[in-house]
C-alpha cells in the first residue's frame, strides 16, 4: 500500500483505463466531428506558419490546445487522428489528476478511484476525448485548477499556499484558454480560495495579485481574440429570450446529469425503499405515471422524455449512438430501444429520488482519511458552489435560445461527482459498495461500442464520398453532412460564410437560395461552394430516391446488421442531366 500510494497506483489505472477503452474501440476518420474540423485544420496551418488563423466557425478561444495539436503535427506527420490524439493525452491526464483531486476533497483512494472511473469511462467523456473539440482540454484547466486551490488551503506555510494559487492561476489560464466559459477558475474559484485564506494577510495579498494577473491575461486573451479576422462573436445576452424554454434546458440538464453519472447515482436507489410505505407507493405511482406518458403518444410526450433525452440535450449521448445533430436525410436506426430506456430512466430518476430520500437518515461516522487531505464541508461548499453558480448562469442564454448541449455540463458534473461521492461515504457507507464497480463495468461496455460504432458510421460517410469522387463526382457536389461539407468549403475558401463573422466587415455573403427544384439543405448558406448534386442519407428513398451507386455499410456493436447509408439524387432526373 504505500509503494502503490507513493507511485499513485489509482490515478495511473484511471489514467489507462481510458487509453484501453479508447483502443478497443478504434476511434479514427478521416473528417470533422462535430466542431472540430475546422479547428484541426487551425491547427495544421499553425503547424506550418506557427500563427493562428481562424477561419470562421470558431467561437471559442481555442489556445493552448492548438499548440498541442500543432506540435503531435510536428512529430508525427498530419492527419485528423494524429490531432485528435493530442486530445486523448489530456483526457489520460485529466483522469489522473481527477482522481488526485478527489483524495484531496476528503474522499478514499478507493472510493476516489470508482468515482473517477464513473466520470471518464462515461460514453460523454470517451467520445470527446477522441475529438479535437475544446471540452475536454478545458475541463483540464478546471480540474487542476481545483486541485491546485485543494492544495493551497491544505498547506501548512504559507510559501505552499502561494506557490499552490499561483499554480491554480497559472494552470487555469493556460489550460482554461480553449474555452472561455473554463476561465472561471482564475475569475471564481481561485477567488473563493482567497477567500478562504483571507486570515493570513501574505497570502491574501499575494493570491490577489497572481489573481489580477491571470484576470489581465484573460482580458489580453479576448481583447486579442475579439480582433482577429474571421473568428466568430458570441453575445453574452442574446436577441431572443425565452424564460419558459430556459427552465425546461436547465431541468431537463438535471435530469441528464444522472444518465451520464448512472454508476453512482444509481446507488442511491436504494434509498427509496427505507422511506415511508405510503411515501413509497406515492413514488412508484409518479414513476408509473411518467413512464406511461413518456411512452403513449401524445403531445406531452417530448415534456416528459425517456433517457437518454432528444434533442439539444441528448447531441452526443442518445437513442441512436451517433452524433445527433447530423443534418442528414432520413432517421438513423435506433440503438437503444424502448425497454432499455425505460430502464435508464428508473435507474437516473430512481437515483435523484433515493439521493432527496437520504437526506432524512442520520450521519455516519466518516471513514478515516489522511489528515493532510482533508477539507470541510464549508470549505467546498465555499469554493465550489460560486463555481457552479457561475457556470450555470451563463449556460442560462443557451438554454433560452439553441439550447443546452450534453457536453456542456462537463464542468458542473466535475462538481456533482466530488459532492455524490463525498456525500455517499459520510452519509450512506464508507466504502463504495461492489455494485458500483459492476455498473462502471457495464456502462465502460456500453461507452466502448459507442464511441466504436460512433467512428464506424464517419468512416462510412468517408467512404461514401470516395466512392462518388472515383465516379468523377467532386466533393462540392455532395451534400455529406455539414461536418464534412464545412471541410469541403474549407478547401475553396479561407472560411465558412458564417453571418456572425464581424471581421473583416462584409466578409459574409449572402447566398441565394437553392433552385425549387433541388432537394432542401440545411445550413447551405454556410457552404455557398456546395451545389448537391447528390446526397448522403439513412433512408434510400429520400428526396428523389436512390441514386446509382452502391450504399455503405459500418459496423453497430453488438448488432449483427449494419447500419447503411445511401446515396440519394438531390435533384429529379430531368434537372440532374441538364446540370451534367
Amino acid at each position: 500500500m504505500p509503494l502503490a500510494r507513493m507511485l499513485r497506483i489509482p490515478a495511473l489505472f484511471c489514467a489507462f483505463a481510458v487509453l484501453a477503452c479508447e483502443l478497443i474501440a478504434r476511434p479514427y476518420a478521416t473528417m470533422g466531428i462535430c466542431d472540430d474540423g475546422p479547428y484541426i485544420l487551425i491547427a495544421q496551418k499553425m503547424a506550418a506558419t506557427g500563427h493562428i488563423f481562424y477561419n470562421g466557425n470558431t467561437t471559442p478561444f481555442l489556445g493552448w490546445q492548438l499548440y498541442l495539436g500543432a506540435a503531435f503535427i510536428k512529430l508525427f506527420g498530419f492527419s485528423y487522428t494524429t490531432v485528435r490524439m493530442s486530445t486523448l493525452l489530456v483526457a489520460i491526464m485529466l483522469a489522473f489528476v481527477l482522481q488526485r483531486t478527489l483524495v484531496r476533497a476528503g474522499i478514499t483512494e478507493r472510493n476516489a478511484t470508482i468515482g473517477t472511473l464513473a466520470m471518464v469511462l462515461s460514453p460523454l467523456y470517451l467520445l470527446l476525448s477522441a475529438t479535437f473539440m475544446t471540452d475536454i482540454s478545458g475541463l483540464f484547466g478546471i480540474v487542476v485548477c481545483i486541485y491546485g486551490c485543494l492544495r493551497a488551503l491544505q498547506a501548512s506555510t504559507d510559501r505552499s499556499t502561494i506557490l499552490w494559487l499561483c499554480f491554480a492561476v497559472a494552470a487555469n489560464a493556460v489550460c482554461g484558454s480553449s474555452r472561455q466559459i473554463d476561465w472561471l477558475g482564475v475569475l471564481v474559484i481561485v477567488p473563493s480560495a482567497l477567500w478562504l485564506l483571507r486570515s493570513r494577510r501574505r497570502v491574501l495579498l499575494i493570491g490577489t495579485a497572481a489573481t489580477l494577473a491571470g484576470a489581465a491575461f484573460i482580458v489580453g486573451c479576448m481583447f486579442w481574440f475579439l480582433h482577429q479576422p474571421y473568428n466568430v462573436h458570441e453575445p453574452l445576452i442574446p436577441d431572443t429570450f425565452l424564460p419558459l424554454h430556459a427552465v425546461w434546458e436547465l431541468i431537463y440538464s438535471v435530469l441528464d446529469s444522472a444518465l451520464l453519472l448512472l454508476p453512482l447515482v444509481a446507488l442511491f436507489l436504494a434509498e427509496v425503499r427505507r422511506t415511508r410505505v405510503l411515501t413509497l407507493a406515492i413514488i412508484a405511482v409518479c414513476f408509473l405515471g411518467y413512464i406511461f406518458v413518456a411512452i403513449h403518444p401524445s403531445h406531452l410526450r417530448s415534456a416528459f422524455p425517456l433517457e437518454p433525452i432528444p434533442e439539444e440535450i441528448g447531441e452526443w449521448v442518445n437513442v441512436h449512438a451517433i452524433y445527433q445533430f447530423l443534418l442528414i436525410k432520413g432517421e438513423p436506426p435506433v440503438f437503444l430501444h424502448t425497454g432499455a430506456q425505460i430502464v435508464l430512466t428508473v435507474l437516473s430518476f430512481g437515483g435523484l429520488l433515493g439521493l432527496l430520500a437520504s437526506f432524512l437518515r442520520p450521519r455516519l461516522t466518516p471513514p478515516s482519511v489522511d489528515a493532510s487531505a482533508r477539507t470541510s464541508w464549508g470549505q467546498l461548499a465555499v469554493l465550489l458552489l460560486p463555481f457552479a453558480a457561475a457556470y450555470t448562469l451563463l449556460l442560462v442564454p443557451r438554454a433560452a435560445t439553441t439550447g443546452i448541449h450534453d457536453r456542456y455540463l462537463l464542468g458542473l458534473l466535475i462538481v456533482a461527482l466530488l459532492f455524490l461521492v463525498r456525500y455517499y461515504q459520510e452519509r450512506i457507507q464508507p466504502h463504495l459498495p461492489a455494485a458500483s464497480v459492476l455498473l462502471i463495468a457495464v456502462v465502460a461496455v456500453y461507452s466502448v461500442t459507442v464511441v466504436h460504432n460512433f467512428f464506424a458510421f464517419y468512416r462510412a460517410r468517408v467512404a461514401l464520398a470516395s466512392e462518388l469522387r472515383a465516379a468523377g463526382i467532386p466533393d462540392t457536389s455532395v451534400n455529406n453532412g455539414w461536418e464534412y461539407n464545412f471541410v469541403v468549403e474549407l478547401q475553396h475558401s479561407p472560411y465558412i460564410n458564417d453571418s456572425r463573422i464581424v471581421l473583416p466587415a462584409h466578409a459574409y455573403v449572402r447566398v441565394p437560395p437553392l433552385p425549387a427544384s433541388t432537394c432542401p439543405m440545411r445550413w447551405y448558406s454556410y457552404t455557398p461552394h456546395i451545389h448537391p448534386l447528390y446526397g448522403a442519407s439513412f433512408d434510400p428513398d429520400a428526396c428523389y430516391g436512390p441514386a446509382p451507386f452502391a450504399p455503405v455499410h459500418y459496423s453497430r456493436w453488438p448488432y449483427a446488421a449494419p447500419g447503411t447509408l445511401y446515396v440519394v439524387n438531390y435533384l429529379p432526373t430531368a434537372s440532374f442531366l441538364d446540370s451534367r
